[in-house]
């Protein structure tokens, strides 16, 4: 088979998975804390032609660390990262960091977040508060005040920039490597009663989904033309 119609096919499924990337964007475009998926792209050549013959590679993706916009909410329960840090919850699959800051007050005084997920301290242990002493006051730093008592504090974690995220539940994300406790509240800290919303543009997004689609016809044009070109060929050379 012509080198060409792999050629286009390896471009096509290149451009399916940035389809479906954008798409899932799209999607969470509402969703708090929510990281929007990149995809970046290699060439790969073959040798074993005499002219080498250059590929599209099937992608690799990656999570935008870049922040959401805030929004005041005037909840006190509601909590947002100034900054680059992350929240830590408990999973089931283990420890996993999140910028959804919405949580919740169970009547037995644990702070979870709104699927029930404990929201954890700097230690690793989820967090307690006293049920009946009104809501939570929370500072920068993450320390979280009741009737005047500090009663625990907020775990704040700084992923490092090269590390591989893996999405795990909503929001969530799942590091290859070990997160930090954030030290630097100057310019990193919690703001109380804010969200943080997706970091998708979703008016960018879309742009981006046309210019994919458009591209996407036009390799399947180049496949139909070359499938047609070979049949002609064919049926010249067999004299039908």
């Amino acid at each position: 088979m012509q080198s060409n119609i792999y050629v286009t096919l390896s471009a096509q499924i290149a451009l399916q998975r940035r389809m479906e990337t954008i798409a899932n964007n799209v999607a969470n475009a509402t969703t708090s804390g929510f990281r929007a998926e990149e995809m970046t792209f290699e060439q790969i050549a073959a040798q074993a032609r005499a002219e080498p013959v250059s590929f599209v590679s099937r992608g690799e993706t990656r999570l935008s660390l870049a922040n959401g916009e805030l929004t005041q909410t005037g909840n006190p329960l509601d909590i947002a990262v100034r900054g680059k840090s992350f929240f830590a919850i408990q999973t089931e699959a283990g420890t996993a960091y999140t910028r959804d800051g919405r949580m919740q007050m169970l009547p037995s005084g644990e702070i979870t977040n709104l699927s029930g997920r404990p929201i954890l301290d700097v230690s690793g242990s989820p967090l307690q508060v006293d049920p009946n002493a009104g809501p939570p006051m929370i500072g920068k730093d993450g320390t979280i005040m009741q009737n005047g008592v500090q009663i625990g504090a907020i775990g704040l974690f700084r992923i490092d920039k090269n590390a591989v995220l893996t999405r795990v539940e909503g929001a969530a994300v799942k590091p290859d490597r070990e997160p930090q406790p954030e030290l630097d509240f100057n310019s990193n800290g919690v703001v109380q009663g804010f969200t943080e919303k997706s970091n998708v543009n979703p008016v960018l997004e879309m742009s981006h989904l046309i210019a994919v689609q458009r591209s996407f016809e036009s390799v399947s044009n180049v496949i139909r033309e070359s499938e047609t070109s070979l049949q002609d060929a064919i049926r010249a050379l067999s004299g039908a």
